[in-house]
């Protein structure tokens, strides 16, 4: 480091005192100590630093250049306190950055759109759990209604977080609640509605196909096209287990006929399907593939007479297999977006599943090095 001064004075006329030179600082021993917690604050995250300290063995400072000689014997003599002003004012520094590492904590959004219809609820629910190489955060995970206020801040039980002995830089544990919260946002927002009008056999979607199965329904209707009007009954149900992931869907498919110029519904079929799967993750998204496991019709209401379900299971099984999988693994192809600091990418992400979550064990990296530079400074 340079130093220098510069001094003027009447009593000294138009002469001017002036000198500069370099400085050299050797700090030796230095040790920083500092306690602080993390604490779950109405939802968001608090940090108080309750003990800050600094301890400086041996500190040198040589001067040179200019009268340097001069001011050593000085420096030397006031060594002791420039000593204790660097342990002082080192914890000070410390303790105004952690200001601004609380403020960061507490301004952390509660709620995260994900698109306009769901949002994610990103509020705190416990108190940060440390172990001797990490810390675990709580937060409550559940998808609401983008246009709903998160209010939810009831605890939650404490799930176990476990890679199976691997030692992974983020592991991140999903209740099967957070998936079915997801599906009843949408279910709620009138989302699960899909009318279907191709199908890779386009014979079933046309009386004449039915000839045999349902002979009324072409009596009324000869050679007319028809589409399937599906609508959710409920919410589907999200399972897991330490096999597989699984879901129940109830639907309704309401049969309409394009008899002319109209759309005619002839008749409405209960249809609850269970179908199970697997969930993969890339990048930062999860993506699912489901298959059919079993599924059960009854009639709810028909103007074309009474038929019994057995009839048609056979059609509905083809159909299932052939155009409403598919169309499911399609949209779950698009993966969801997991909750993971912005400039951040998961690498050899492996998932694990027991019995009512989803672990996911994964290392971090920078999606690139630019990165870096939108990071907050403290």
């Amino acid at each position: 480091m340079a130093w220098s001064y510069s001094y003027d004075s009447w009593y000294f006329g138009p002469l001017q005192i002036s000198d500069s030179g370099t400085a050299s600082i050797l700090v030796q021993g230095m040790e920083v100590g500092i306690t602080m917690e993390i604490k779950n604050y109405n939802g968001s995250l608090a940090l108080n630093v309750s003990q800050c300290g600094c301890y400086v063995k041996d500190l040198e400072i040589s001067l040179d250049g200019g009268a340097s000689w001069f001011y050593q014997g000085s420096i030397n003599a006031f060594e002791d306190d420039i000593r204790a002003a660097v342990e002082k004012v080192v914890p000070e520094n410390i303790i105004g950055s952690t200001s601004k590492l609380d403020s960061f904590l507490q301004g952390l959004p509660r709620s995260v759109s994900l698109d306009n219809i769901t949002a994610l609820n990103m509020t705190f629910m416990n108190d940060p759990q440390y172990g001797n190489s990490s810390i675990e955060f709580d937060i409550n995970g559940l998808f609401t209604s983008a246009v709903a206020k998160t209010s939810n801040l009831q605890k939650h039980p404490q799930l176990s977080l476990s890679c199976g002995g691997a030692s992974n830089m983020l592991l991140l544990s999903l209740d099967e609640t957070v998936f079915s919260s997801a599906l009843d946002v949408y279910y709620k927002a009138g989302s699960m509605h899909w009318v279907v009008d191709k199908v890779s056999d386009q014979s079933l979607l046309n009386t004449a196909g039915w000839k045999f199965i349902i002979p009324r329904l072409y009596r009324s209707y000869p050679n007319d096209d028809m589409v399937l009007n599906i609508l959710m009954a409920s919410s589907p149900i999200m399972w897991i287990t330490s096999e597989n992931i699984g879901a129940t869907i109830n639907a309704d498919m309401i049969i309409d006929v394009l008899h002319g110029t109209e759309t005619v519904p002839v008749a409405c079929i209960s249809v609850v399907v269970s179908a199970s799967g697997v969930v993969e993750a890339s990048g930062n998204k999860v993506y699912g593939r489901f298959e059919l496991n079993d599924f059960s019709l009854s009639l709810k209401w028909s103007k074309i007479g009474n038929f019994h379900m057995s009839l048609i299971q056979g059609v509905i099984r083809v159909f299932l297999n052939t155009a409403c999988m598919p169309y499911l693994n399609s949209q779950l192809g698009h993966g969801f977006i997991l909750p993971v600091v912005h400039g951040f990418i998961l690498k050899d992400v492996y998932m694990i599943t027991s019995t009512k979550q989803l672990t996911l064990c994964s290392d971090i990296t920078f999606a690139n090095v630019s990165s870096l530079a939108s990071l907050p400074v403290l």
